[in-house]
């Protein structure tokens, strides 16, 4: 460009909030600085260039055109204007500070922004607050950026002012928003090793959304996200989407800055735990750190610390308390790195509209090489039944800092822990749905009998449906043997004759606790239901409803198949000898009644035909002759018997 050297220019710095409207500063050379452009006088050729403009310094009147002539003189000069608007929201209308009125400040910046136009080798660059996001209102931004409706007042006069001659920056793109922050938190990459494990690392997680892609938004599987994971490393863009999307929707905020703050935080929390994640994901978002805590709180009108303490991350948070309870869940932390992601991408937009995340978004937060995707969404499923704060709507999922419907049944669900008689009365309601449902081989199922009177003594098979009052116990003290052996001996008052045609179903001891926790859930759901209009539920929140008592049911018919495993069959070897038991665990899904009745069959304790070598083998081992025959009738009887 014809330059052999940079040119020396002069440069002036004048920043708001660091200079005092009503204290006058002394400089070193014992010069007495009033007003802004006896600052800008002094800055540009100190004491000289300031007794060119002092008497409009010691009066605070505009100076006019001598700042055409001095930029021309000191030139050239690049003169940086920072908080302007802080600086002029203190002025006075009456003029009764040392740096003037209010009105002259916009008669200086019209006289500045005119003299600089006409002076080549002079620049003005000036920043006024702008960090409004297309969906907040210009007055809204405002007012938190500027102070007030004074602050405003002067914003909107200087961008009149300015906006005559200005010619604007084009805000920066995301890309460059990104790369902007990146190199501001971590040094450039200079070893090729280093570029390496990027693209090692980029590679990775391109091959997981490629080979899920199902499970992952349509645009991570473009070669241009590839890309735009190299260029963000090692933050995830999705980090970023969702500051610069969802964040920079608050107008406190202010996009770059904010983003700033809040990954210096969650950089140093991380460096701190050593944490050897391949990118910074949503996930990996430390929140139970309270510096990150509250960079994630401090833009938010509503009190969040709760919502994040409870549902979200920390000690006591129900996403570890879940993760606990299942070692798949823990082995990944996925329902807290589920709970991190929610929490960043529907917490500055749950009013909108369009509110919350995806499953598939929720998982490109959350998973990494070399994890299934399906563990997170196991885990995101099993949230959302017990979070107090996180809403649902279909496939869509955010959080609010008011509860939702789950709080009420989980209320509803304590409740009835005093009430054991209505959970107990919903699983023999249950139980004697199964019955009505089939009953199998048998040709009588008796479903929680009150006493043995109930049960039939007739050569027929009969499954007992034993109570909750009498589950089995493998290795210990079994309530259930001794119900089952008191039917089996009696009915009634009576000893019972066919006793080899009765077969008990037992609740397992250890599974009982679920059983139980599963139908009063499902009862706090149901009754929600029933008081809906009662509890003026808005359509959201009954169709959360509706999906929360069909998940609780089914969970119910589960956990009741997983109770009721064992069957309790009476054995004698010999003929003289005491009864025994037989106890056979049940598995599979299906019916209770059929599931017993083709574990019966299947091991043999249970005929619904018999060959004749069987019965051959049956009638020489007992024996059961009577002579050399014996009766069709007879042979019944002493079966059943």
């Amino acid at each position: 460009a014809g330059f052999t050297s940079i040119p020396r220019a002069r440069r002036v710095v004048l920043v708001g909030n660091r200079i005092s409207p009503g204290n006058p500063s002394v400089k070193d050379d014992g010069t007495v600085v009033r007003t802004l452009w006896g600052e800008l006088a002094w800055q540009l050729g100190r004491r000289d260039a300031y007794e060119r403009v002092r008497a409009d310094d010691e009066r605070a009147t505009n100076p006019g055109d001598t700042l055409r002539q001095l930029l021309a003189d000191y030139g050239p000069c690049l003169i940086l204007i920072d908080e302007w608007v802080a600086y002029a929201r203190q002025l006075h209308d009456a003029g009764d500070l040392p740096a003037g009125s209010f009105d002259t400040q916009f008669t200086f910046a019209q006289a500045l922004t005119e003299a600089v136009k006409a002076v080549p080798n002079a620049l003005l660059v000036v920043s006024l607050p702008a960090s409004e996001s297309p969906t907040a209102t210009r007055t809204g931004a405002e007012d938190v950026e500027v102070g007030g409706s004074r602050g405003r007042e002067a914003l909107e006069r200087l961008r009149n002012v300015i906006g005559r001659v200005e010619v604007p920056w084009r805000p920066a793109t995301p890309e460059e928003s990104f790369e902007i922050v990146r190199r501001r938190l971590f040094q450039p990459m200079t070893d090729p090793e280093q570029f390496e494990a990027r693209d090692v690392v980029a590679r990775a997680f391109m091959e997981l959304y490629k080979n899920h892609p199902g499970d992952f938004p349509a645009e991570c599987r473009e070669p241009q996200y590839e890309r735009r994971i190299k260029a963000a490393y090692p933050i995830h863009p999705e980090v970023f989407d969702r500051l610069y999307g969802d964040w920079a929707t608050l107008v406190r905020f202010q996009r770059t800055r904010g983003v700033l703050r809040l990954m210096a935080a969650v950089i140093h929390s991380l460096w701190e735990q050593g944490d050897r994640s391949p990118l910074i994901l949503p996930c990996t978002l430390p929140m139970d750190d309270r510096r990150v805590e509250s960079e994630l709180t401090r833009y938010l009108t509503d009190n969040w610390v709760p919502v994040i303490q409870r549902d979200v991350d920390g000690p006591g948070s129900l996403p570890l308390q879940i993760d606990g309870e299942s070692s798949t869940f823990g082995r990944y932390s996925a329902t807290r790195r589920v709970a991190r992601t929610i929490y960043l991408g529907s917490a500055p937009t749950y009013t909108a509209a369009n509110r919350g995340l995806d499953d598939r978004r929720i998982k490109l937060g959350c998973v990494m090489p070399g994890e299934s995707p399906a563990v997170f969404g196991d885990a995101l499923r099993r949230l959302a039944g017990r979070a107090t704060y996180l809403y649902t709507d279909g496939t869509r999922y955010w959080y609010a800092p008011q509860p939702n419907v789950n709080s009420l049944a989980e209320e509803r669900a304590e409740q009835l822990k005093y009430q054991p008689d209505r959970v107990a009365e919903e699983i023999e309601r249950r139980v004697r749905e199964e019955v009505r449902r089939s009953s199998g081989h048998f040709a009588g199922v008796h479903a929680i009998p009150r006493s043995s009177q109930e049960v039939p003594d007739e050569p027929a098979a009969r499954l007992v449906i034993l109570g909750l009052d009498a589950p089995h116990q493998r290795n210990g003290e079994s309530p259930a043997l001794s119900a089952a052996a008191q039917i089996l001996e009696w009915r009634g008052n009576q000893p019972r004759t066919y006793r080899n045609a009765l077969v008990f179903l037992a609740v397992d001891r250890t599974q009982l606790d679920g059983l139980d926790e599963a139908v009063r859930r499902y009862l706090a759901w149901d009754s929600i239901l029933q008081e809906r209009e009662a509890l003026n539920l808005d359509p959201h929140q009954t169709r959360t409803a509706e999906q929360q008592k069909a998940a609780a049911d089914t969970t119910v018919s589960l956990r009741l198949l997983e109770a009721f495993q064992w069957l309790l069959v009476p054995e004698q070897g010999d003929p003289q000898g005491d009864v025994g038991w037989l106890a056979v665990r049940l598995q599979g899904s299906g019916n209770l009644v059929e599931r017993a009745s083709k574990k019966l069959v299947a091991d043999g304790h249970l005929y619904t035909q018999l060959g004749g070598n069987v019965l051959r083998i049956q009638l020489d081992r007992v024996p059961l002759w009577r002579g050399d025959h014996v009766e069709v009738r007879q042979l019944v009887e002493d079966f059943f018997r």
